[in-house]
């Protein structure tokens, strides 16, 4: 199949410290893809590249190809609102606006021109129910999205990313800081997701990978060291650094 993103020859600079090597990899549509390998190694850097969060961070310099439905998503004169609704973004840590439940969910489909309440209230409860959130929170949407616990607040960022109706999502270890219940809602989502959109998760979790994804990606030191679906590179890596660091020999 075709890719939906497909990256070539990425290399990603933090001012002289060499972040991603010549780093090419082709992502499927509508597969969820999970990136592997040791703290420092990279793999929140290459999220960053795939919508261009990366240009936020001072002294950060890219340089190679980025392709979204084959179109570079550096070219100048795509626009960056429209290429993060299409790739949408989940952190390691929940990051809920300052406003209300339903503020939250609403705010990105406002922004991009959805004024009439009853379609709001329409993606508020869709995107809620996706989540497994609703029936938590259906009679408290006015209430502050910070008296939420962590793991809602987490689904929640993922109910507003979906809001938009991306194309993508990257995932950054968005289960690092939530409660086993949490955790199994969470995979079960990505999971699901994977059916309906590109999905990339970053997670250190190694058994997380092997239950939620189709293809995974191992990165060391800044450089792709293997790629292939899930179930052939965790039962029989070709590369013996894979091996090792998937049985435990280092991470």
């Amino acid at each position: 199949m075709d890719p939906k993103i497909e990256v070539r020859e990425l290399n990603v600079w933090y001012g002289n410290h060499h972040v991603l090597k010549d780093l090419s990899i082709k992502i499927p549509e509508r597969r969820v893809l999970a990136i592997i390998g040791p703290s420092g190694c990279g793999k929140s850097t290459l999220l960053m590249t795939l919508n261009r969060m990366i240009e936020l961070v001072e002294g950060a310099r890219v340089e190679g190809r980025c392709l979204l439905d084959g179109v570079d998503i550096y070219n100048p004169g795509i626009p960056l609102t429209e290429l993060r609704r299409r790739v949408g973004m989940v952190f390691q840590k929940p990051n809920p606006l300052p406003k209300s439940i339903y503020e939250n969910v609403a705010y990105g489909p406002k922004v991009h021109g959805v004024k009439d309440r009853r379609k709001l209230d329409e993606i508020v409860e869709n995107c809620l129910k996706v989540v497994g959130l609703w029936d938590e929170v259906k009679d408290r949407l006015n209430k502050s999205a910070f008296e939420l616990s962590v793991g809602q607040q987490q689904r929640l960022c993922i109910a507003r990313a979906l809001a938009v109706k991306p194309e993508v999502l990257l995932m950054d270890e968005p289960c690092s800081a939530l409660d086993p219940m949490n955790t199994r809602i969470i995979e079960k989502l990505i999971c699901s997701l994977g059916r309906e959109l590109t999905v990339v998760v970053v997670t250190h979790n190694i058994q997380q990978a092997a239950r939620v994804s189709d293809f995974t990606a191992f990165i060391y030191l800044g450089r792709l060291v293997e790629y292939g679906p899930t179930d052939r590179l965790f039962e029989s890596p070709v590369n013996r650094l894979t091996r090792d660091y998937i049985s435990g020999e280092f991470g």
